[in-house]
């Protein structure tokens, strides 16, 4: 015959204390990163001249949907072909969007200029990534050939 043990109230609260007290697994960077992309201009309208007007005509905007502003500072940009823009000294405020223009302009609180003088975007398909200063993708957005900008 098979004893049937009863455990006391205090070792059943120890084991649940036990179980309650071993971490979760993280989320993914993406799920976890409240700024991340929310639009691509890829083609830039009209013929690629490589004009700056029309080097600007082809961008990226990256929005803050958290509730705190967030330094920026060291985070970058960057596509397959590993063409990188590194953010300096940013912040980002809650709700606000930053775009990132290819070509070269001014910057601003709510523009900023990569200075390139040729396109960055692949017009048939590519992946943006945007890493933190400590170098982890918290976001992507990736776009095949049909089309000439995303939501992302």
């Amino acid at each position: 015959m098979l004893a049937v043990r009863r455990l006391s109230a205090v070792a059943v609260a120890t084991a649940i204390a036990a179980i309650a007290s071993v971490p979760a697994a993280a989320p993914p960077a993406d799920a976890a990163s409240a700024v991340r992309f929310s639009y691509v201009q890829y083609n830039s309208p009209g013929s690629d001249t490589g004009g700056n007007t029309s080097l600007n005509g082809e961008y990226i905007k990256i929005k803050n949907y958290g509730t705190a502003s967030k330094n920026l500072t060291g985070w970058s940009v960057r596509d397959v072909a590993n063409h990188v823009y590194t953010f300096g000294k940013f912040t980002l405020k809650p709700g606000a969007t930053v775009t990132l223009y290819t070509g070269k302009g001014t910057n601003t609180a709510s523009k900023r200029y990569w200075g390139q003088t040729w396109y960055i975007w692949n017009n048939d398909g590519d992946t943006a990534k945007l890493r933190n200063a400590s170098g982890t993708t918290v976001a992507s957005c990736k776009w095949g050939s049909s089309g000439s900008a995303k939501n992302c």
